[in-house]
This record gives structure tokens, sequence and C-alpha cells, in this order.
């Protein structure tokens, strides 16, 4: 017999004389004649509650079932008499498939800190919040793609080794073949040129540039995959390796970027609220109890667009003593985001327009000559979420882009390239995944919606 998942036992329409459940034990409590225990498979949030009794056949098996414990229980799904669940199973067979020691297994008590889960993240799925967590991540990036699909996006799966560093920041990680202490190389010879590729490699900060070169020939591509970065950072927004959506349009400009971005984030709002109730429930319970409030306003309310100039002037005349200085030519940062859209429009807002010497080579610059046709969209509880622009398709302006940010153009032969045959504008931008999640949950740390964090000196599992 094949088992069913406890999600659909617990919505079945009618009683069922057999039925095979396998789950991990959330708790097991026993009385007078019985045993009761709380199985989860991880199906859904809830728990299917398994009766033994003990004149049953299944009773002799129990000795060894602990919270934590694999099992295996054929039975009969019956109406409960308990107040909040409609089904219970009755256990006529039981079957351990493996034990968890009472006294070692860490999840004994039903409360534990993000602190703690985070040392044992090969563990904390099994946790409520945890399990909610990343069935909602799931269902999301089910969403990521539906999204694109229906617009006619093609998927790109771009490198993530790299010999170009899309930000140029250059905060990467280097992969490299060579040994520890490698020996010198013969004079003229670079210091990478017995490496694997003959050239220094890294993994990348974006699948942006490649995206553009498909867009170049398919119109409209992205790409949605990790993304690497040795930033040296342990704020709560920050992880060194993070998931991208980046897409891509040819013939498209900054106005119709940031309608795909506002179109995308409510799609991916719509959908979690529609999918993934139960679980955003105990999200909006136990963590933000304004969650659900501010998740409707996301999907259904229009985003405030504004200039970067008149959002400056909004937070210099707003009163607030903001810890950073806010003046034009400076990056906005988290706290003065948040007071846009959590308490100025009270609701998401895209600011465009930046000026050019706090963004990226390749954003398009403005007739000002003092801008960049930029775009970032801001939401509650987490500031910026997507971050993009115009990409720049005059060769001539590019290549004077890359110099004076001190690159090297050899390095951006084919990026190049590109506006040499039939360049067209275009546009994309890259939202983060993560940070969609700690929107779309309440959480306020990256490490908690991600199953692995990798963060300085932290590389476990």
């Amino acid at each position: 017999m094949k088992r069913t998942l406890i999600k659909n036992l617990l919505n079945s329409a009618a009683a069922l004389n057999r039925v095979r459940v396998s789950g991990w034990v959330r708790t097991r409590r026993d009385s007078k004649g019985f045993s009761f225990l709380e199985v989860n498979d991880g199906s859904c949030l809830k728990n299917l509650q398994v009766i033994v009794e003990e004149t049953g056949p299944a009773f002799g098996q129990l000795a060894a079932v602990t919270t934590g414990a694999a099992v295996e229980i054929d039975g009969a799904l019956v109406e409960s008499p308990g107040a909040g669940q409609k089904w219970e199973v009755r256990a006529i067979g039981l079957r351990l498939l493996g034990g968890a020691d009472p006294e070692t297994f860490p999840l004994q008590k039903k409360r534990h800190t993000d602190e703690f889960l985070r040392t044992i993240a090969h563990l904390r799925p099994r946790t409520n919040k945890y399990g909610a967590m990343f069935r909602i991540r799931s269902e999301a990036a089910f969403a990521v793609h539906r999204f694109f699909r229906e617009r006619g996006f093609h998927y790109l799966h771009s490198p993530i080794l790299t010999g170009s560093d899309c930000e140029g920041a250059g905060e990467m990680f280097r992969v490299t073949t060579l040994p520890l202490h490698p020996p010198a190389s013969p004079e003229g010879d670079g210091p990478f040129a017995d490496d694997f590729f003959g050239k220094e490699a890294s993994l990348t900060v974006s699948g942006q540039l490649e995206a553009e070169l498909f867009a170049s020939a398919l119109g409209s591509v992205y790409t949605f995959g990790p993304t690497f970065r040795a930033e040296n950072s342990n704020t709560p927004r920050h992880a060194a390796e993070f998931w991208m959506i980046e897409p891509e349009m040819a013939f498209a400009d900054l106005s119709d970027n940031m309608d795909l971005a506002e179109d995308l984030v409510k799609a991916l709002t719509v959908h979690v609220l529609e999918n993934c109730r139960e679980d955003l429930d105990l999200f909006a319970k136990f963590v933000d109890k304004q969650l659900m409030a501010s998740l409707e306003t996301i999907a259904a309310q229009p985003y405030e667009r504004l200039p970067y100039a008149d959002a400056v002037d909004i937070l210099k005349t707003s009163g607030r003593a903001f810890e950073f200085p806010v003046d034009f030519g400076a990056d906005l940062q988290t706290e003065h985001e948040r007071f846009l859209c959590e308490e100025h429009f009270k609701k998401p807002v895209i600011v465009y327009n930046y000026p050019r010497e706090i963004k990226a080579f390749y954003m398009r610059l403005n007739d000002d000559d003092r801008t960049v046709a930029a775009m970032d969209l801001l939401v509650p509880r987490v500031g910026e979420l997507v971050g993009g622009s115009q990409r720049e398709e005059r060769y001539d302006v590019l290549e004077r882009r890359i110099l004076e940010n001190g690159m090297k153009l050899e390095s951006y032969w084919w990026y190049l390239d590109i506006r040499r045959f039939g360049s067209v504008p275009h546009a994309g931008f890259g939202l983060g995944f993560e940070r969609f999640l700690m929107m779309a949950t309440g959480v306020t740390n990256i490490r908690d919606v991600i199953p692995f964090p990798r963060t300085p000196k932290h590389l476990e599992f």
C-alpha cells in the first residue's frame, strides 16, 4: 500500500477504511488505554493525530517511538471528536523507521530561538516555523517561473563561474585549482597562467551581463539562480550566497522596466497569499501582526513612482533625524527606504533617475549627463527589493563609462560587441529572492529564509 500525504488526508471528503501514513513524531502523549501521536510529514503545517490503542496490534511497537522518530502507520481515517481537527487515524499497524534518542534530540521543546535553530540548520525544517518558511519558498519559486512563462520570457541558465565582475566592486569569491602556495610563474606570465582557465576566475555576482546577450537574440529572458558576494558583512540583510531573479528585455526602456518589476512583485505576493495561507498565518500570528494587511496593500495598490531628487527632498524635509545624512549624491540607506514606503507613502515606492556616481557602469546615461536611468523598488520591512535600469546601448558611452570606473575594456569586449551589431534599447533588473521572502513573512534576518545560510565564518552543513 502506498502512503498518503497528511495534507491530503486532512482535506479528505470522507472517512477511509485503510490508509498508510509516514512521517516524524512531533509529540507523544500517553493516557490510560491509549497513546496519542502527533505526526507530521512536511506536506503541510498541521499534524495528524494518530490513536494507538493499548489493546490493539500496533501498541507493542510503541516502546521506541519518541519525539523525532520516523514512523510508518497503517490504520483507518475516522472523524475526530477533538476540537480543531476533523480527522484522525486509528492505528492497526506501526513500524519504527528511524529512532531518535530522547536524551540528545535537540527539538524537544515547542519553542526555540532562531539563533539556536541556525546552529542546527539540518534539523530546523522540522519545526513549524521553518517548515512553513520553506514551503512558502518552494511555492514562490514556482510562481517566478510561471510569471515569466506566461509573459513569453525564456529561462536562461547563466554561468556561475565567471571571468568578469558585473558590479565592478571587486567583492568576488575566487575559484582556483592552484595550490595554496603556487610556485612563481615565469616572468611575463600572469599569476593565473597555470590555473584551470588560464586567467582569474570567480563565482558570479549576477547573471545580468549574460542575460543581456541572450535578450539581444531571444527578446526577453530571465535567470533565477544563486549568486555570490564576498562582502564581509554580518547584517541581517546580507549573505555570501543568495538567489536572484534577473529578467532582461530587448526593445524596452525604464518605464517598461518599472512596470515589469511592479507586476512581478504583485504576482508573487498574490500567489503566496492564495496558495500558502495556512503557512502565512503562522507568521502573521507569531512574527508580524501587521503582515496580512501589508501584503494585501503590496498586492493591490499601485506603487508610487518618483525621481531620486524628489525622494531626497522628502527625506530632508521630513523632520526625522536619520542616522545617515541625506543629500543629493548620497545612496539611500535602509532607514531612508523604509521611511518612504512605510511612513510617507505607506505602500511600495519606485525611485528612479539616480546620480551616475552611485550606480553601475552599465546603466544608461540620461540626457542631463548627471543621472542614469536606474530604478529601485522599495517595500515595507525590507527597503530595496528590486534594483535595475535601462541598460546603456550606445557603444561609445558604454566604453567611456567602463574606463571611468577603472575597469579594463578587454575584459568586456563581448559585452561591448553587442553594442556593435544590432544594438537596441533594453532594460532589466534583479530581485533578491530572499528579500522577497523576508517581505512576505515578516522575518527580519536573511539567515532564516534560506536553507543553509552562508555568512562570514559560517560554512557548516
